[in-house]
């Protein structure tokens, strides 16, 4: 008689079965977020599954809903927009640790703007949780600021909420008909406005 089989492997959270689990669930996020930066229009469900090497069965197990892929990828990288701004200031001096870190931010940008309809429809419903987005890049943009003020290369007597809002006005003049050039320069002129006067950029 054969032995019996081991369901507590795949049970467990040490087993095989979990896994894999997490491992399809890595790789449909990361399919979803890269559909979501490149989508002109709406992503369709079956082509994030495709991507990410799974069966459409795979991804309902894991996002039954459009709504539960859409949050998790926006939490995603809402998590990892705010722990880089402390990565990126242990790298690199403040300021240009700031501009790097508004890089990262128009990648979240990118990919908030192909889950537009989606994350709308879901935080009125109340399907989405509502994050406390703009607190938390706040604090984050704050994080850097202080790098810089005690570094002396940033300005001490500047608002972090001063500065979301110049970022933000930056993405937002530019969703339409601006092109990442654009983008570019006018974040330069906003890390610029945040040197100390008469300090030069000391990058190149």
């Amino acid at each position: 008689m054969s032995e019996p089989s081991s369901p507590s492997l795949s049970g467990s959270g040490r087993g095989p079965g979990r896994a894999d689990a997490r491992r399809n669930r890595e790789k449909l996020l990361v399919a979803a977020r890269a559909a979501f930066a490149a989508a002109d229009d709406a992503v369709s469900l079956e082509s994030v599954a495709r991507e990410a090497g799974v069966g459409i069965g795979t991804l309902y197990r894991h996002f039954p809903t459009r709504e539960a892929l859409v949050e998790a990828v926006y939490s995603a990288e809402l998590d990892d927009v705010v722990t880089s701004a402390p990565a990126l200031l242990a790298e690199l001096p403040p300021d240009a640790a700031l501009r790097a870190w508004m890089d990262r931010y128009a990648v979240f940008v990118a990919t908030k703007r192909g889950m537009v309809e989606t994350l709308r429809a879901g935080w009125a419903s109340g399907k989405i949780t509502t994050p406390a987005t703009r607190e938390r890049v706040t604090a984050a943009i704050a994080t850097i600021l202080d790098g810089g003020v005690r570094a002396g290369s940033l300005r001490g007597d500047v608002d972090p909420g001063d500065v979301t809002a110049m970022v933000l006005g930056v993405f937002l003049s530019t969703a339409t008909g601006g092109s990442p050039e654009q983008t570019s320069r006018l974040l330069d002129l906003v890390v610029d406005a945040l040197r100390p006067t008469g300090r030069k950029d000391q990058e190149d």
